[in-house]
């Protein structure tokens, strides 16, 4: 069920949680990412600033000011105010807060706080429905993203993504060239620095929170991928590669980078630089190609922040396991400790159909070395349109991931649901362990198979070790 906790700076905010009703102990709290419900009043809460007052959550923090929006985010995360507002105005956390996107209920990305977990979704070519992308919103919001991006192609981009927006408690992010190819009918050479602002306005206007600019993608960087096993794997980065090379001319959103930066000031739509030139397998981890475009991105998010636009910076994709701790180390120096939103790392490449597990063991480890945000990966990755149960299995791994990633890091209250669990374990609480568990329905029905009578559910064992031989149950027995 959901519970509420006011503000205190700013009493008109209501934060939302979900609350777990637990047999022998107190009703214990989680973090809710779901929205109001349907029955319910909308949640208001006061933004900052008014239309004629246009300013960044960066612009109030270095002027000292703690938004309701920062309150908002604090109370989620059982921290202070003041240390939102602080980290903000450092550049090591970013509060992604488009002023038109209403329906939002902040948060923050920064690794002083908990780890968060993006998905993906999005039409394309192939299939295009602006109801499967819908449901898959409210799917990836019921289990736990944390901020959802659309990266849809084809026909009906705009449509979708107001359907999305209107629908989304979470930051809802884009990558603006996918609709400016689309608006050149796929024809990458006339893509041109007009319809890029064009598109870039209109999806901030309609709400948007934060976009993926490869700007960081340079002409000069392009030779360097040359003897690459897989290339440029990036959508971004490929498109504007294959630009650069074309017309024998530098990326036009470097060229242009200034007046970008000015676009989201004005509506506080927060800047993910992307990585356009990431490793695409294992080959390639650590290369030139990567850490000379990483090296652009730091010098890029410098000047954003010059003009009060929140930045983050995007991170690699196949990366083994031994070389994880060095691309975070780098991205911190090279970056200035900005937030790190990383896809994966998969850790390996030989596993078609279950890169959702090859890439949480990545996101776990870089997780736990420091970066801010997980961008989910699913089974179908490499393989097709990922579907509603895939959604599921992709952030289901990721925020078990990300929640090994803050016992290692020892979050405040981060290890407090794992207790809980412990000790419902121990006590044959099985309705406990259950509604404790990141995934209620699938541990009641593993449960179930085997001993699916109601009296099983005070069994002092299950039917793995019988009754006779659980070592819990003897354990008790001895005490």
């Amino acid at each position: 069920m959901k519970t509420y906790i006011n503000g205190i700076l700013n009493p008109g905010i209501r934060v939302p949680f979900q609350e777990i009703q637990l047999s022998r102990e107190e009703p214990f709290r989680i973090y809710d990412t779901s929205g109001p419900d349907p029955i319910e009043k909308k949640i208001i809460w006061p933004r900052s600033g008014t239309q004629n007052e246009k300013r960044t959550q960066l612009y109030y923090a270095r002027k000292g000011i703690i938004t309701p929006e920062m309150e908002f985010a604090a109370i989620r995360e059982n921290v202070s105010p003041e240390l939102v507002k602080s980290e903000i105005a450092r550049g090591r956390a970013i509060l992604p807060a488009n002023i038109y996107h209403p329906e939002l209920e902040p948060m923050v990305i920064g690794k002083k706080f908990l780890v968060k977990v993006n998905a993906n979704i999005g039409t394309s070519a192939l299939h295009s429905s602006e109801l499967d992308e819908l449901d898959k919103l409210l799917w990836a919001i019921r289990w736990g993203a944390d901020t959802v991006m659309d990266l849809s192609t084809g026909s009906g981009i705009q449509s979708t993504r107001e359907r999305i927006l209107r629908r989304s408690p979470v930051p809802i992010g884009t990558v603006p060239i996918y609709e400016a190819l689309e608006k050149v009918d796929g024809k990458i050479q006339d893509l041109s620095w007009e319809i890029y602002r064009e598109i870039l306005i209109d999806q901030a206007k309609q709400g948007v929170d934060y976009f993926t600019i490869h700007a960081g993608t340079l002409l000069r960087y392009i030779p360097l991928t040359k003897n690459r096993v897989t290339g440029i794997v990036s959508r971004g980065g490929a498109i504007l590669a294959k630009w650069c090379t074309h017309h024998h001319r530098e990326n036009f959103l470097y060229e242009h980078f200034s007046e970008i930066c000015g676009i989201l000031s004005e509506y506080d739509v927060s800047l993910s630089l992307g990585d356009g030139l990431r490793p695409g397998s294992i080959a390639d981890a650590n290369d030139r190609a990567q850490f000379a475009e990483l090296g652009t991105l730091g010098e890029l998010a410098r000047a954003a922040r010059e003009k009060d636009v929140q930045v983050m910076i995007e991170g690699p994709g196949h990366i083994p396991m031994h070389l994880i701790e060095k691309n975070m180390n780098l991205a911190d120096g090279l970056c200035d400790e900005s937030p790190f939103y990383t896809l994966g790392p998969l850790t390996t490449d030989i596993a078609p159909g279950y890169d959702h597990i090859t890439s949480a063991i990545g996101a776990a480890m870089i997780g736990w070395y420091g970066a801010s945000m997980l961008c989910y990966v699913t089974p179908k990755e490499h393989l097709g349109l990922p579907n509603r149960e895939d959604v599921k299995a992709g952030l289901i791994a990721y925020k078990i991931a990300a929640h090994a990633a803050d016992l290692a890091k020892r979050h405040p209250g981060a290890q407090n649901r794992d207790d809980a669990l412990s000790r419902a374990r121990f006590e044959f609480r099985w309705e406990d362990q259950f509604n404790l568990s990141i995934d209620p329905e699938k541990a009641r029905a593993y449960h179930d198979e085997s001993l699916p009578a109601p009296g099983a559910k005070n069994a002092h064992f299950c039917s793995m070790c019988g009754p006779k031989f659980c070592s819990m149950n003897i354990t008790q027995e001895i005490k």
